[in-house]
């Protein structure tokens, strides 16, 4: 049995990637949330000051488009909703350049699919790109390519991209912050008797074990993706953590052992 803490696992994480999702960085408008935004990159600062690396894969696009240009919100073609993945990407870009600016950093981004993974030289070139950013103290910025990805090649979710990406990276520590404060036995929105799982040590014997089902985000896109990437960053021996990123200072308290989440401990 692993007897290390969520405590532990961050502090000994020397690379970390951190994926923000829509319900992260947007407001209820559609907007880029700055303030949740500006406290959550507050807190990888203080990690980067520490000494320890730091990769994000953001969502985001697609609503930052939308929140741009809101008449074509309504529009199903897929024209339309690629090219508002376009303008959004310029939106969300500008915010992380402009509050990692204000610590005097720089950003890059890096827009992948699933091809990207399966072709052995783009692999390399990605991973070379990704070890030299960081290097050099400047913060990826990894999403979905949505402009250009078709169905062949879509990864689908930013929860396996960064699973993809941390793989890729050797990281110690997968985080992904989400709305959600860590795995639970059954649905918490629907259950006031859930119970927040704190250690995972086996992603598939936990998936047998509680319950995924039904029509809310839990059983759908929500929980069942974030145990899938567990699985894959595990095999690799990295750990991953759940977390909720709108409690303020969420991984400061966690890294001091004041909150609760859920760890899944890699092999």
């Amino acid at each position: 049995m692993n007897n290390k803490t969520v405590s532990q696992a961050i502090k000994d994480a020397k690379k970390i990637v951190v994926k923000l999702g829509s319900n992260t960085i947007s407001d209820e408008s559609g907007k880029v949330n700055e303030k949740a935004l500006r406290d959550i990159i507050a807190q990888l600062m203080s990690f980067i000051n520490e000494g320890k690396k730091v990769t994000i894969v953001s969502s985001g696009a697609g609503i930052c488009g939308v929140a741009a240009i809101n008449k074509w919100h309504r529009k199903g073609d897929i024209n339309y909703k690629q090219a508002l993945c376009a303008i959004g990407q310029v939106e969300l870009m500008n915010t992380y350049k402009a509050l990692f600016g204000e610590y005097g950093l720089h950003v890059g981004q890096i827009l992948l699919t699933r091809d990207d993974f399966e072709d052995h030289h783009r692999e390399l070139n990605i991973r070379n790109v990704l070890f030299t950013l960081v290097d050099e103290n400047v913060i990826p910025i990894i999403n979905e390519n949505d402009s250009v990805s078709i169905e062949e090649f879509y990864i689908g979710d930013n929860d396996t991209l960064s699973a993809l990406t941390a793989i890729l990276w050797d990281a110690d520590l997968l985080v992904l912050m989400s709305d959600i404060d860590g795995v639970y036995d059954k649905d918490p929105n629907s259950h006031s008797d859930a119970t927040l799982i704190e250690v995972v040590e086996d992603v598939e014997k936990l998936s047998d074990e509680i319950d995924t089902e039904g029509k809310s985000n839990f059983g759908t896109g929500g929980i069942v993706t974030k145990l899938h990437a567990a699985k894959m960053v595990n095999d690799y021996g990295i750990d991953m953590l759940l977390t909720n990123s709108r409690k303020q200072g969420i991984l400061n308290k966690l890294a001091n052992g004041e909150e609760k989440a859920t760890i899944f401990f890699g092999r």
